[in-house]
């Protein structure tokens, strides 16, 4: 694999650019050369065309090789439930010579740039298969030892490194206000400082490792309803206050990559928003790292591809998340720069921008770091999941039924013997791995088996554990009006979970009921029928070992809500949560607690 010499590039191109001339360059009224950084050098020999084309960031399956060289391609994106050789089972090495084949292109290229390889993992390095699966965001949130989140950072910056990966679209610092919104489980919390503290211990963990994406900015967690992708309401007071404090620690960190938002404030698309994003984001605040769109989302704007383009290019965007349509929008800058739509000196700082960020990355150095399968599930790796999953999970009843002495434990409900759905959405694929068994970790039936008596016999048992579940889900497919446990997007196999609880109480047994979900549910009159109730939500591959150690009693726990608990229906936003709850922010039981 050949390696970038940064001297080396710079004095090829420097010489390339002074034979492009027969006079000799007039810089008296230019900054000598060597005054200027190693990276504007850089940028002063490259063509608009090169320049542009570092502004791209196709999907690894919308480009070929030969045009990752011929248009000096500066980023590739690895979508969600995209894999080499469109095969989701595909090895490590496979993984590794994929992203290999197209570092060797970019060397190739006229610029010889190396480019910056993007995905999402966004709890570990979910979309391998085989990777260590770690609990979401929400999860997260409920942990009380920040150092534990900076583990879980680290942890997934170092598996994305052993592949040859960069740039990591995550952590989404989302305010989530409403958790009828398909994407509550990607954020921390519905408090803005939970969620700017353990942002703040998720970027110091990963940054030796990765490039972090902070996003969405800004608002995204704010709209009407929670609708992805909707319309926020909120006046900028609201913003500034109850969404845009985790930017701000961010750009105070030197967080390299900002990603724009789907949604609107106010009706105005984010992707095309000068105000925050230009105004707000990049002179208010100084940031001084890419401006990443997201995905498809300049299409969002208003007008032809082309103005499309153009408003969000002069709004800030400095790269561009295009994933096949990627070569319309090159043309279609470089017009749009001729015509004098877009300045030069915007595209020059946007390439600036993202050079810099792959110097800070040692790209230049070390485009490709080795590969390192050691790192991949490995056993430190499923001692921090496991560690992160205990620590997240919340006990919100116990009438004396924990913690389990000596049962006899008949096990049931859609999530008992299933590690998919303890992974939730963004594994494997975008909207989840369907399969119970996603090739690591330990089912909640395989934990408890390994600590007691589980028996098939409903008879013999003198205690029920019940498993509910939500589906997995990922963005707006996660949109529902009715989080309730029988409901919306719930399995639907609860429903019979249910029925089995309330059979079990009028027998006389101990109840224990597991919730797997991506967001508080609805409970109703469930409650009732439960001896004990622990919120697990997504806690990923190690769930399974993680509630037998707590319901065993050989750890208590530790978890505190994030969110407040809603108490009916009509109760899902936060300003409503606050005055009718069930159960407040901040609440969990230990085993001792009476």
């Amino acid at each position: 694999m050949k390696k970038w010499s940064l001297s080396l590039v710079l004095v090829s191109l420097l010489i390339l650019a002074a034979c492009n001339t027969n006079e000799t360059p007039d810089t008296s009224e230019e900054a000598p050369i060597e005054s200027l950084s190693e990276m504007e050098a850089l940028l002063n020999t490259l063509t608009l065309e090169e320049k542009v084309g570092q502004m791209m960031q196709p999907e690894r399956s919308g480009i070929t090789l030969e045009e990752v060289t011929e248009y000096n391609i500066g980023s590739i994106l690895n979508a969600g439930g995209s894999h080499p050789n469109n095969n989701h089972l595909a090895s490590f090495d496979e993984w590794y010579q994929m992203i290999e084949s197209f570092q060797e292109a970019a060397s190739a290229s006229s610029s010889t740039i190396p480019l910056v390889y993007g995905i999402d993992a966004v709890h570990g390095n979910n979309n391998v298969y085989g990777a260590t699966i770690f609990p979401h965001n929400i999860n997260l949130g409920m942990i009380q030892d920040g150092s534990i989140i900076e583990d879980v950072a680290a942890a997934t910056g170092r598996e994305m490194r052993a592949l040859g990966m960069h740039l990591n679209f995550s952590p989404a610092v989302s305010v989530a206000e409403d958790i009828r919104w398909g994407r509550t489980y990607e954020s921390m919390s519905q408090d803005v400082d939970i969620v700017t503290s353990g942002m703040t211990h998720y970027l110091n963990g990963i940054m030796p490792y990765a490039i972090p994406t902070v996003k969405h900015f800004v608002g995204d967690g704010g709209t009407y309803l929670g609708i992805d992708q909707g319309n926020s309401i909120l006046d900028e007071a609201a913003i500034r206050d109850r969404h845009l404090p985790p930017y701000e620690a961010a750009i105070e960190l030197d967080v390299p990559v900002i990603m724009a938002s789907y949604h609107s404030i106010r009706g105005v698309k984010l992707h095309g928003h000068e105000y925050w994003l230009k105004t707000v984001l990049k002179g208010e605040l100084g940031f001084q790292g890419v401006l990443l769109s997201d995905y498809n989302a300049i299409n969002q704007l208003e007008g032809d591809f082309k103005t499309q383009l153009t408003t969000a290019i002069n709004a800030g965007v400095d790269m561009l998340m295009q994933p096949f349509n990627w070569k319309d929008a090159y043309y279609l800058i470089i017009e749009a720069v001729e015509d004098g739509d877009i300045l030069e000196a915007r595209i020059d700082d946007a390439v600036l921008r993202i050079l810099t960020m792959k110097e800070t990355a040692g790209l230049f150095e070390t485009p490709l770091p080795a590969l390192d399968t050691s790192q991949m599930y490995s056993a430190d790796h499923q001692a921090v999941a496991l560690e992160a999953a205990r620590a997240s999970m919340v006990l919100l009843e116990n009438s004396d039924a924990l913690p389990l002495v000596d049962p006899t434990i008949y096990l049931s409900g859609p999530a008992a013997d299933h590690v998919g759905l303890m992974a939730g959405g963004w594994t494997t694929f975008w909207q989840g791995n369907p399969d119970p068994d996603i090739g690591v970790g330990t089912s909640i039936q395989d934990g408890l088996d390994a600590y007691g008596d589980l028996t098939d016999s409903y008879a013999d048992a003198d205690t029920v554990i019940i498993a509910f579940s939500e589906l997995s889900y990922a963005e707006g497919a996660g949109d529902t009006m009715t989080p309730t446990l029988t409901g919306g997007l719930a399995h639907p196999d609860n429903a019979d979970g249910l029925a089995l609880a309330e059979r079990a109480q009028a027998d006389g047994k101990t109840v224990i009921a597991l919730l797997v979900s991506g967001r508080p549910l609805v409970l109703g009159s469930a409650t009732d029928h439960f001896d004990a109730l622990v919120a697990m939500f997504l806690p990923g591959s190690e769930g399974g070992e993680a509630i037998a150690s707590l319901l065993y009693g050989t750890h208590d726990f530790t978890g505190k809500l994030s969110y407040y608990w809603p108490e009916t229906i009509i109760d899902l936003d936060i300003e409503s949560m606050r005055d009718n709850y069930r159960y407040p922010l901040g609440y969990g039981l230990t085993l001792t607690d009476e």
